[in-house]
């Protein structure tokens, strides 16, 4: 089951951004009180009572406008309302009612989507009294809060994922889920068609040609795989048309469903910042992560810089390093066989489970060779670690003192617990508890 995708709209320089930044835990939106500041789409994952959900950030919503900007506002925010499951009507309490906001509602009223009204910046008695007049626009689920200091969030929340479902991955899956990942224009769907053998997708030199992602039932090696090839995601500064929108959307979404992803550069571009974009998306979602560098054919290359491309794309990685990097060329059909045998080798690692018994040797060792240094005059002592129920390698390290461990040391354990047992192309997850 996807998660439920929360659509954030309302006119320019409400606070939409900082409603964001608070749901999604971080100031990953910017946040000014110049209007228009937010012109392309943020997301991020937001968790409440153990529910997950992503949140959309939208550009001010500008009805009639000729503006390029507020055209290109408006035209993806009726994308984000009609792909969003809930929608989040977001108006300023010392504006009052404006000729914008009543545009917005008028808009929202004609969708069947849940709609939940935010009178924002309520963070005073005489401002709650104001902000009555809102009720005035018609919405059952209405909020008076403070986006700022969180006031009244608690609440909307608790409204806003009362029927949501807890959505949790299965710890097995019977036929692997492998997503192409990357810009437009990079060959996913030359090397989806060089993986089945056949021209499944319209394979054409123009960016976005694949719109939606593909699903390609695909045998190798009797192991059987769902290949799916998504729409280029590019930066979203160059994201100009509602369908090329729609298709960022879907591509991810899709992560969401992969188990492990291929995340393909273009070789004569290297990897670049939209790249490490993309990747990020794939770690903080856990999925398995296999980097194919095509068109390797048009590189002028040998051993030597070969090895200096792929020290390049770690450096640029990191922290994240420890990921297969294949070189391909999706046309000539060279090592597309090796990154195939690559990326079910890291679906083999993700769903790897070691013994406890392993897990407290390796322990054991890697305490002796490095102990935790001393804090507060506190010796932290590992007392054992076991893995935990997750479809992804996630382990318990139970301590005296989990909150005074050190986070260098956690990333020593990380690396230990990789080296050892060989998780590369997946991301893994430590915890830290009390004895």
């Amino acid at each position: 089951m996807n998660k439920e995708i929360v659509a954030i709209v309302g006119r320019p320089n409400v606070g939409k951004s900082t409603l964001f930044n608070r749901l999604v835990g971080s100031r990953k939106a910017i946040e000014d009180n110049v209007s228009g500041v937010t012109r392309d789409r943020i997301y991020g994952e937001s968790e409440w009572q153990n529910k997950t959900f992503t949140v959309i950030d939208t550009g001010g919503y500008v009805p009639s406008s000729d503006d390029v900007f507020e055209s290109a506002i408006r035209e993806q925010v009726d994308i984000a309302i009609n792909e969003a499951t809930k929608i989040v009507f977001v108006t300023d309490v010392t504006c009052g009612i404006t000729g914008l906001d009543d545009a917005v509602a008028k808009m929202l009223r004609k969708t069947d989507k849940d709609v939940y009204l935010i009178v924002n910046k309520v963070d005073n008695g005489t401002r709650l009294l104001e902000a009555s007049e809102f009720y005035s626009l018609g919405f059952e689920n209405s909020f008076f809060i403070s986006s700022i200091n969180g006031s009244g969030t608690g609440e909307f929340l608790e409204e806003l994922t009362k029927d949501m479902e807890v959505v949790e991955e299965s710890d097995e899956r019977k036929i692997p889920h492998l997503v192409i990942l990357g810009q437009p224009n990079v060959g996913k769907s030359t090397m989806l068609n060089a993986f089945v053998g056949e021209q499944r997708n319209v394979v054409t030199d123009i960016a976005g040609t694949t719109r939606d992602a593909i699903h390609t039932h695909y045998k190798l090696f009797n192991k059987e795989v769902i290949l799916v090839d998504t729409a280029g995601i590019r930066r979203k500064t160059k994201v100009h048309e509602n369908l090329e929108f729609y298709s960022v959307i879907r591509a991810i979404k899709v992560v969401d469903e992969a188990d492990v992803c291929m995340l393909v550069i273009d070789a004569t571009k290297g990897i670049v910042a939209q790249d490490l974009n993309i990747l990020s998306i794939v770690v903080k979602k856990r999925r398995g992560l296999v980097i194919i560098v095509n068109k390797w054919d048009l590189v002028e290359k040998d051993h030597k810089s070969l090895k200096k491309y792929e020290e390049e794309i770690s450096n640029k990685i990191a922290p994240f390093r420890d990921v297969p990097i294949i070189f391909t060329s999706a046309i000539d059909k060279k090592r597309i066989y090796k990154a195939m045998e690559s990326v079910v080798e890291v679906f083999e690692r993700r769903s790897a489970r070691i013994a406890t018994s392993k897990l407290n040797t390796f322990l054991q060792e890697a305490t002796e060779k490095y102990p935790h240094p001393v804090i507060k005059r506190k010796a932290i002592k590992m007392k054992y670690v076991t893995q935990l129920s997750t479809p992804y390698p996630s382990f318990a390290f139970f301590c005296n003192y989990p909150e005074h461990v050190k986070p260098d040391y956690k990333r020593y354990l990380e690396n230990s617990i990789r080296e050892t047992f060989d998780f590369t192309g997946v991301p893994i997850n430590l915890f830290f508890r009390k004895k």
